[in-house]
């Protein structure tokens, strides 16, 4: 009799141990799960608050620009509805006009150099050298017009 009590005593000892132990881990995972959502929610809101900084970022970028086409077309205002001088104002060159210039000055330069002919080489150098400057003088002058049209 006494052997059966023992062993009955030890299995309901087992018994609430083990009950314990499920109450203990059901608990745990529990606490699991509310740390895993959290983390999840800390990573979602790190996300929406990186974008809402880019998008703040755009939006500076945009009022600066605006501000700056704003202060651009009041100068521009400002000149148009000053009385004119009475005396001529300079008509500034074109960028096709000042790169035949500086091309047909660097290819006579360059052209004296390298011919043995100093004459024919800087004759040579400065037509190919205008001929290059004022290309590259077209392509500015266009991509300023394009420019001013947006």
């Amino acid at each position: 009799m006494k052997a059966v009590i023992s062993v009955l005593f030890a299995s309901s000892v087992m018994v609430a141990c083990n009950t314990q132990s499920n109450k203990q881990e059901a608990v745990l995972k529990s606490q699991q799960k509310t740390i895993d959502s959290m983390r999840v929610a800390m990573e979602k809101q790190a996300i929406i608050d990186s974008m809402n900084a880019a998008q703040a970022q755009r939006a500076e970028a945009a009022k600066w620009e605006d501000l700056e086409k704003n202060e651009a077309t009041n100068h521009t205002q400002a000149v148009a509805s000053a009385p004119a001088p009475a005396a001529r104002t300079k008509k500034k060159w074109s960028h096709t006009a000042k790169g035949a210039v500086v091309g047909a000055g660097t290819g006579a330069i360059t052209g004296a150099i390298i011919n043995k002919k100093r004459g024919e080489g800087a004759l040579i150098g400065s037509l190919i050298g205008a001929g290059v400057g004022a290309g590259t003088g077209a392509i500015v002058d266009h991509s300023v017009k394009k420019r001013q049209q947006q």
